[in-house]
């Protein structure tokens, strides 16, 4: 889709090791000439699915973030180094080496809704100030522990004696480096990330990844190249509330709506008051709405003006 500010959808990039999330996303706005935001950061080490919003669709960048991620990561057992990858300086050593026995033995600890530290190196504000920024000038500030959900731990592959090979499913705020740091702790040893690869967020896959360099060189015909995708691709997860052409248009005018009368009950008795809605009209995304007792308040109206 195109507005007056330029094309908006979904473009899924696979990012380059060697670049930050954000500089994607700035290589990305110059090329396409429509505002950007990526859905979850990925370190400069890791490579992999990287949603970037363009146009209308930052407004969704919200609700993609919290979808779960896929990983790929491949440890080195016996170093710990300050960053917790490959990147950092060497801060301990161990001669310990876990075999595939004990390795598939601590992994159940950490399936499920668990504790975790999040690195010093993470983008984590403390007082107004970036943790890395902090660590970076010689002041760590110790994080505290957090909730997180990990889906699934997989075991993958046992390279060499030195290295393991792991599949994960996580939610949001998950860290794989502080995963691996934790995990060679409970085998009674030290590790850091070596590989990083992101394989899917939410409904976006590696199938739907291109490479920075085309889409940069795609630019402004991005959207008759087939990679750009819809905005509602990101909403696959948020349950469809269809609206009358009244109520499509107090919607986009900031008002509340009164779902009453004989056939409401039906629209709302699935939903719970809080729930995120995609409101639409003729199946086309209005907004993102809210349902709270029995009105629907608006939360993100999407702008479908055209280009002439």
């Amino acid at each position: 889709m195109k507005t007056e500010g330029g094309p908006s959808g979904w473009l899924v990039i696979d990012k380059p090791a060697g670049i930050t999330s954000n500089r994607v996303v700035e290589r990305l706005r110059r090329a396409v000439g429509s505002k950007a935001g990526h859905a979850g950061t990925l370190d400069p080490l890791a490579t992999g699915v990287l949603p970037v919003a363009l146009g209308e669709a930052t407004k969704t960048v919200a609700f993609m973030s919290k979808a779960a991620k896929r990983y790929s990561f491949r440890v080195r057992w016996g170093i710990a180094t300050d960053t917790e990858d490959s990147e950092g300086k060497t801060t301990g050593e161990s001669a310990v080496r876990p075999n595939q026995t004990a390795i598939e033995a601590v992994m159940p600890c950490f399936i499920g809704a668990i504790m975790q530290r999040p690195p010093a190196y993470s983008a984590i504000k403390i007082a107004g100030q970036r943790a890395y920024a902090l660590a970076r000038a010689g002041k760590p500030t110790p994080l505290a522990d957090r909730q997180i959900m990990i889906r699934e731990l997989v075991l993958t592959a046992l390279p060499d004696a030195d290295h393991a090979d792991f599949t994960a499913l996580v939610g949001e705020g998950t860290y794989i480096r502080a995963l691996t740091r934790d995990i060679a702790a409970a085998l009674g040893t030290l590790g850091h990330i070596v590989a990083l690869r992101r394989l899917g967020v939410g409904r976006f896959s590696e199938a739907q990844a291109i490479s920075l360099d085309l889409a940069t060189a795609l630019g402004h015909s991005l959207p008759a190249s087939g990679h750009l995708l819809p905005i509602e691709a990101a909403l696959d997860d948020i349950p469809a509330l269809a609206l009358t052409a009244d109520e499509a248009a107090r919607l986009r005018h900031g008002q509340a709506i009164i779902l009453s009368g004989p056939d409401e009950g039906a629209r709302l008795d699935r939903f719970d008051d809080g729930t995120i809605v995609g409101a639409r009209h003729d199946r086309v995304l209005v907004g993102l709405a809210r349902i709270e007792q029995g009105r629907l308040l608006p939360v993100r109206m999407i702008n479908h003006q055209m280009k002439d």
